[in-house]
């Protein structure tokens, strides 16, 4: 039965992912057509901004509605991820046209998280389930940080979804309908593609972002409780994103800087400034993660040495890709300086 039920999972995967990206470009074409794109919410270039013109952020109007749908009906257990990502889609929403107090989105964040851990515990030592409520927590934020750049954040959820789906079907113990629910989450991921691969004409906004870091936590925790795979998986997976947004963080708390404030020293913000644009630094991240994805895929099944040792070897390439953004970076600030000097 339960190789009846992979091989069926197998034939609705395509279709899937069709429907969920068909239903969220037409979303999108219709708020653009209609002119609502710009009434919902829009994007004001800022000191984080590394755009120069007012664009609407109206990608969590499509989305999240797609996701939400989508995942009752093709995963009935994950009934309450899809309720808790409509609530944060909210929640966002609000911050997105008239702002909220940080306290207020954190503590939105802290109800959905606790709520789901609390709900549906894994068979592990509470100490552990907190330390991963607290991780999903800031996958939650780091999601939002990390949407800055044309076709980044919804390129990351079209690969990183897809991982999750490929890691639900060929674990041992293989989960049919998580893998189905993270396809339906990367079909909409690819209908957003359409409007915000560069140059973009739709933003993720906050509605969209949140939601998509709480699922990416959600299902890696679920993937994680029902067997599908090691904790691990789920970090090397998203591994690009929750090293640059990690890195940023200490290194600005490090400087005694107020991390929540709108800044532009992200590596992938990095890339962008000094040259290799928006396009070209999509396209780099996706490689990265598609390696990562691979790397995490293969090491499922393999002894618990060999798994970490994939991690840990990964973890090393990061590091190291990190270090050459630094290193651009910092000619191409040394290249601004002479420009500077030599005008004067």
């Amino acid at each position: 039965m339960q190789m009846q039920d992979s091989l069926m999972s197998q034939w609705a995967i395509p279709l899937d992912a069709g429907v969920a990206a068909c239903a969220c470009a037409a979303i999108l074409y219709l708020l653009l057509r209609t002119g609502l794109a710009w009434r919902i919410a829009m994007d004001i270039p800022n000191d984080r901004s590394l755009h120069v013109r007012p664009t609407p952020r109206v990608g969590g109007w499509a989305v999240v509605p797609v996701s939400v749908v989508a995942m009752p009906l093709v995963a009935p257990s994950l009934w309450f991820v899809a309720l808790a990502t409509a609530f944060l889609a909210a929640v966002s929403q609000l911050d997105d046209r008239r702002g909220l107090p940080a306290r207020a989105r954190f503590a939105a964040h802290l109800i959905a998280v606790v709520a789901f851990v609390a709900l549906f515990p894994a068979a592990a030592p509470w100490w552990l389930l907190c330390a991963l409520a607290f991780l999903m927590i800031w996958l939650v934020n780091l999601y939002n940080f990390m949407d800055g750049a044309d076709g980044l954040a919804g390129g990351m959820a079209l690969f990183g979804f897809s991982g999750y789906a490929a890691g639900a079907m060929l674990s041992s113990q293989p989960m049919p309908d998580l893998a189905l629910a993270s396809v339906a989450i990367a079909g909409a991921a690819l209908g957003f593609l359409f409007f915000n691969f560069h140059p973009a004409r739709i933003f993720l906004g906050d509605a969209g972002s949140i939601s998509l870091g709480y699922l990416a936590g959600a299902l890696g925790y679920w993937g994680w409780r029902g067997g599908a795979w090691p904790v691990w998986f789920p970090a090397l997976v998203f591994a690009p994103f929750i090293g640059d947004a990690s890195i940023t963080l200490v290194r600005r708390l490090l400087r005694g800087e107020k991390f929540w404030q709108a800044h532009r020293e992200h590596y992938y913000q990095r890339m962008v400034r000094s040259g290799v644009g928006h396009a070209g630094t999509a396209w780099a991240w996706y490689a990265v993660m598609v390696v990562g994805i691979g790397l995490a895929l293969l090491a499922l099944g393999r002894s618990t040495v060999t798994q970490w040792g994939i991690v840990a070897g990964w973890a090393a390439v990061l590091v190291i890709i990190g270090s050459i953004v630094d290193l651009r970076w910092r000619r191409f600030q040394s290249t601004l300086s002479k420009q500077s000097e030599v005008r004067r």
